[in-house]
Order: C-alpha cells, then structure tokens, then sequence
C-alpha cells in the first residue's frame, strides 16, 4: 500500500503534536493518592495514535476561520471520549486485548478497576472542556458542543454501536445491520468531529450536512479498512492484536463481502466522501487527502 502522501503526513503530525500539547495541559498530576487514576488517564490518551478525530475537527474548523486555540480545545475534548472508549474496549469483559498503539493496554499496565475509572474520568472531562468558555465565547455554541457529543457517544452512537458489537458475538448480522453497527460504533464520532469544526464556527445547514456526509461516508470506509487490517494484516503492522473477528465467529464487512469486494467499497465509499465537499470549492482539500488516505493506511 502506497504511503501518506507528504504533506497530509506533515500536517497530521503538526496537528497530532499540537493536541497532545492541550491534552498534557489539561488532564491532572497530582501527589495525592488519587494520582494513579491521573497517570492511567495519562497513559491511556498520550501515548501515540493517529489523533484521526481531531485532525478532522482542526480541518473543518479551518475552512470557516475558527481560532487553532478554540479548535484545539474542542479537539482534545473529543479525543478524551475516543481514548475512553479504547480502554473500555479493550477490557476482559469486551476485547480482552493485551495491546493497544503497540504498549500494553490500560488495564494491564495498571489493572481493571483503574482502568474502568480512567475511562469514566476521561469520558467526563471530555464535557467539562466544552463546557469551558475558553472553548468558545457563545455558551450557544458550547451547548451544541456538548449535546453533538454527547449523542454521538452515547446510547445512541458509540455505546450502542458497542452493544451491538457484543450481540455480533452470539448473532449473526446482515450486511445492512453491520452497516448500523460500523456508523454508530465508530462513524458517528467521526461525524461529531467533523461537525463540530462548523458548529465552532456558526457554519450553515448546507455545509454542516456536507460535512456530515462526507464523515458518514469516511467512517463507514475506514471501519472497512479496520475489518480488512484484522483480517489480513499482522500485530507489527497494526499495534494491536488481530484475527480477533474471525476467532469470535463475527460477521464483518469481509466475511459477507470477501476481502476483494469490502476493499472496492471502501474506496467507493472515499470517492463519495470526497464529491460531499465539492461545495467548499477546493478549501476542504485536508479532508479529500484524508479520505484518500484511509483506504490506504497499514493501522
């Protein structure tokens, strides 16, 4: 697979850069005894990654002039609730994974009940940062903020998705309910990210709902990828354990579709994503190299 193209790979990694300064910032040390739970928040959120979401947040926020510094913020906020769902995802009660961005995972470095409460704690901060008025000087906007996030992650969006995830286990789905599975366990939060840079910027309806399609389209495309790099890839390659899929008997967008036809529709799906911001006339085009790229990532 080809590699990230230069720029797009420079301007994640500035941005990945700039949010791990916000997150260092803003999530606690302390020498009281409570300071484990800091360290597993620490541990589980700065500890590498792709920091995909905020990228996205950042670069829609770009095209409607929204401060780096209100962006930012919002972007950390976001990135607390996709770490959170990482440790819970990886607990013995759910994947049961040893590995996560090549370390071990939370609940092994520390142990389970840490890690259920960092999670808890991250999930929480995550609101208390939108919430702030540094975010945003409109308490509007930070209300939007927070109720886009709060659907998103919630029974609705993440959590279901996750409930759904686990049913998978013991049922066997259909194409159209792994779909629905796939855009509320991960592309609403790619959504929520996306939009949240024209909710920070008081964007209109027509541009917040390109923008949204574009990240449905992103979402669903990328969890394909994900099913094909567990399928196909190796631990070196990805960080974190693969075959699980297979070996817990889940139907996929592999297993129904075959590796050929799933990796086709991921870059159909790319492709669609990428005509939804034709109506930004060329000042989307972070959000076109990323959806290029998902196809064609290796983790």
């Amino acid at each position: 697979m080809p590699s990230v193209p230069t720029a797009l790979a420079l301007a994640l990694s500035e941005t990945a850069h700039a949010v791990e300064g916000v997150l260092d910032r803003l999530l606690p040390k302390s020498e009281f005894p409570e300071n484990k739970l800091f360290e597993a928040m620490r541990y589980a959120t700065l500890n590498g990654g792709k920091r995909l979401r905020p990228f996205l947040l950042m670069s829609s926020a770009r095209i409607f002039g929204v401060s780096d510094a209100c962006a930012l913020r919002a972007a950390a906020a976001v990135e607390c609730v996709h770490c959170y769902s990482l440790v819970h995802d990886d607990l013995p009660a759910m994947d049961n994974s040893d590995l996560r961005r090549g370390i071990p995972t939370a609940h092994k470095k520390f142990d389970e009940a840490t890690a259920v409460l960092a999670g808890d704690a991250l999930l929480t901060v995550a609101f208390e940062i939108l919430s702030d008025p540094r975010t945003h000087e409109d308490p509007q906007v930070r209300c939007r903020l927070v109720s886009a996030l709060a659907k998103a992650s919630g029974m609705n969006g993440m959590v279901g998705g996750q409930m759904l995830d686990l049913i998978a286990e013991t049922t066997q789905l259909d194409i159209g309910a792994i779909t629905r599975l796939q855009r509320m366990k991960t592309g609403e939060l790619i959504a929520v990210s996306t939009e949240a840079g024209a909710i920070l910027g008081k964007a209109s309806a027509q541009h917040t709902n390109a923008l949204r399609a574009y990240a449905h389209d992103l979402g669903l495309a990328f969890q394909i990828v994900d099913d094909l790099l567990d399928a196909e890839g190796t631990e070196e390659e990805t960080g974190k354990p693969v075959g699980r899929d297979a070996e817990a008997g889940k139907a996929t967008f592999v297993t129904i579709l075959g590796a050929e036809r799933a990796r086709s529709q991921a870059v159909l799906l790319s492709e669609q994503a990428v005509n939804h911001l034709s109506v930004f006339e060329g000042r989307a085009k972070q959000l076109e190299d990323v959806a290029r790229f998902v196809v064609d990532r290796k983790k």
